[in-house]
């Protein structure tokens, strides 16, 4: 099993709006691409000189699936997320192997 990790940082004036348009929104069309078995998102529980913190994780069958998801539908995904809060976070993605 593949796990796909996005982190991000959302600037604290946005970042309620921001968790409730991932949840009822972008997670939904995510998962709607029929790539990812779960997810599940998570506030991390560190002191941020600036923004809230979040990890976005979504499981995989295997690295085939995600790299047909990231070919086909990543790219218009991620640009919804930067033309809505566009210079209101910084974010970066990592894969894991379940061992």
């Amino acid at each position: 099993m593949i796990i796909y990790n996005v982190t991000i940082n959302i600037e604290d004036d946005v970042h309620l709006e921001w968790v409730e348009w991932m949840k009822n929104e972008h997670i939904p069309r995510v998962m709607a691409t029929g790539y990812f078995l779960d997810n599940r998102m998570c506030r991390l529980l560190v002191e941020e000189e600036t923004g809230t913190s979040y990890t976005i994780q979504y499981t995989l069958k295997n690295m085939a699936d995600y790299e047909e998801y990231q070919s086909l539908h990543a790219p218009a995904l991620q640009k919804e997320v930067m033309d809505k809060y566009r210079d209101k976070f910084v974010a970066f993605r990592s894969l894991m192997e379940l061992v």
